[in-house]
């Protein structure tokens, strides 16, 4: 922007007013101005506690911005639940009930810490349509929090808001149960750990991806030792900003030890706490503290790594040749970069690949030998290649191979670039080129529950599924919060061994399939002699929103051996899916 006083970014916001704020003033002025005043106390420490930043309290209304979208709605709902119960007693008519809208988008930042923008703009708009009491959030925060937080969403549909151009979908919010623990896991023949998402210290809510940065930088350093069962990232992040109970953590994701941490981030200091923690027993295996010169993170994270290791049962060998030749960066600003633009990638939202791309793109621009940034630009664009975001996705393909290409060629050992480079040769089922690059990132990474999932759906299409099932499983023990992918990679190898009825129990797990998902089905059903019900679900892919297409169905299945595309293809003719 052209002024460097203000500064563009995606925040959280919420709005609030009260309902009835005029009536209530005629009715009783003192007693309204003494209520407003103990719901501004619950606000401002509700908004402090999810390490939000009150904007502004002007009159009944209150403004406030956040990190992330969680942090937002757990607020909104924790302030109406605390003024409600505060209520009780009060007759209906004396009650101080807020209005609070919830929305992330973009929002202009001044020096003084104003903000402006359509971000403020729809969320002072949704504000207008919660009920009195209630929470109303936008379509983006539905998406960002879908299946992550103890709410519900009610789909209210389309809404024509004042002064905003297009119309925006909203939802009511509402508390809900807790989510049920995760399934205990059994205990695998080697040391399991998992790594806690790391508090942010730094008092400055914008430093909180520095936190998560480093917590997966160290989980991504731990999975390199194949003497550990290392909890995936994805798993681990499930629990962040939430109260954790060591011991219960560790049994609902079967791990025998926990690391938890701290990261203060101050100039160009840098201290992270980090302990090791016996969940078993809850003792503290082993703790230490690193104060440092920024320029030092490197050296902290392999030190951290080694020492965690080092007190871990059977003394596991550390991986110290490939760990030492991994390349890293010398520009810190290159590396906050990669930080924001790997969380920004994980959330899988358009409007985040966006500004994924954008960082990475700073980040060789700062670094143009950064394999790693140029690895995650490849993985971010396969990203907007997978879920149809670009207009020609054909165009964006040989970039992809390229930005993979140089990322190799910069760092052979970048167990994600091998990763993506695979799965760029299978589609184009160049499989003896895919299996290299797959075995190049598994013995690089051999915990990353996307590289085991991986090497399960690749031998599922060489023809090997029986061998390509028990590393699917693995891939979800990993990671017992996978994406519902992971159980179509399962179906479809149980398929392919012509074991259709755990085919058709994996598929159960989708909650709103899609029409490959369905086509799969009927193929299952339709070979398991259930000819109605293959029927049915024929009828349902062709009924999606984006409907079955043959020749697009046809261009997804990479199977290696002529005998499997056949039995594939004969089962979607039984059930009715023909050209």
């Amino acid at each position: 922007m052209g002024d460097a006083a203000t500064r563009q970014r995606l925040a959280a916001i919420l709005a609030a007013d009260v309902s009835g704020y005029s009536r209530l003033m005629a009715c009783d002025e003192p007693g309204t101005v003494s209520a407003l005043d103990a719901a501004r106390e619950v606000f401002a420490r509700r908004i402090g506690s999810q390490q939000g930043r009150v904007i502004d309290m002007a009159g009944d209304s209150v403004l406030a911005v956040f990190e992330t979208a969680a942090g937002a709605v757990a607020t909104a709902l924790a302030v109406q639940q605390e003024l409600n119960a505060r209520a009780e007693g009060l007759a209906e008519e004396c009650r101080m009930r807020f209005r609070i809208g919830v929305h992330l988008g973009d929002i202009i930042e001044k020096a003084d810490g104003t903000v402006y923008g359509d971000g403020v703009n729809t969320a002072a708009r949704l504000e207008s349509l919660a009920e009195p009491g209630g929470v109303c959030a936008s379509e983006t925060v539905e998406c960002a929090l879908r299946h992550r937080v103890a709410a519900t969403f009610d789909d209210l549909g389309e809404q024509t808001l004042k002064n905003l151009p297009k119309p925006v979908r909203a939802y009511r919010v509402r508390a809900a149960a807790a989510p049920p623990a995760a399934a205990h896991h059994e205990r695998v023949d080697k040391p399991a750990i998992a790594v806690l998402p790391f508090d942010n210290m730094s008092g400055e809510a914008e430093q909180e991806f520095f936190a998560d940065g480093i917590t997966e930088d160290i989980i991504t350093e731990l999975s390199r030792f194949r003497g550990l069962f290392v909890i995936s990232r994805n798993s681990s992040f499930k629990y962040k900003g939430r109260p954790v109970e060591v011991q219960k953590f560790a049994r609902e994701l079967g791990v025998q030890y926990v690391v938890e941490g701290s990261v203060r981030k101050a100039g160009k200091r840098v201290r992270i706490t980090v302990q090791l923690i016996d969940a078993e027993t809850d003792t503290h295996v082993w703790a230490e503290r690193y104060d440092r010169d920024l320029e030092d993170i490197f050296a902290i994270q392999d030190e951290v790594t080694s020492s965690i290791v080092a007190t871990l049962p059977g003394r596991v060998e550390a991986a110290s040749r490939d760990r030492a030749a991994r390349k890293t960066t010398d520009n810190m600003a290159a590396y906050e970069c990669v930080l924001t633009g790997k969380r920004l990638h994980h959330a899988s939202r358009r409007e985040d690949n966006d500004r994924a791309l954008a960082l990475l793109e700073r980040a060789i621009a700062l670094d143009p030998s950064y394999a790693h940034a140029h690895a995650w630009r490849a993985c971010t664009l396969g990203q907007r290649w997978a879920y149809n975001w670009s207009k020609d996705r054909k165009q964006l393909e040989p970039v992809i191979v390229a930005e993979i290409e140089t990322a190799l060629a910069l760092d052979d050992n970048d167990s994600d670039a091998h990763r993506i480079m695979a799965a760029v040769h299978l589609v184009f089922e160049r499989f003896e080129q895919s299996e290299y690059h797959q075995q190049r990132a598994l013995s690089l990474n051999p915990n990353d529950d996307l590289v085991v999932v991986q090497q399960g759906e690749i031998l599922t299409w060489l023809g090997r599924a029986d061998e390509g099932i028990p590393w699917i499983r693995k891939a979800m023990q990993l990671n017992p919060y996978h994406p519902e992918r992971f159980w179509g990679h399962l179906a479809r190898a149980y398929f392919v061994a012509r074991r259709y009825a755990e085919a058709l129990e994996a598929l159960r797990h989708f909650s709103a399939p899609d029409a490959s998902v369905l086509a799969l089905k009927a193929a299952c059903q339709a070979r398991a002699g259930d000819v109605a019900g293959a029927q049915a679900s024929a009828a349902a892919a062709l009924r999606c929103a984006r409907p079955f297409e043959f020749g697009e169905y046809l261009s997804s299945l990479h199977y290696r051996r002529a005998e499997d595309k056949a039995h594939h293809l004969e089962a979607l003719a039984l059930a009715g899916l023909e050209r």
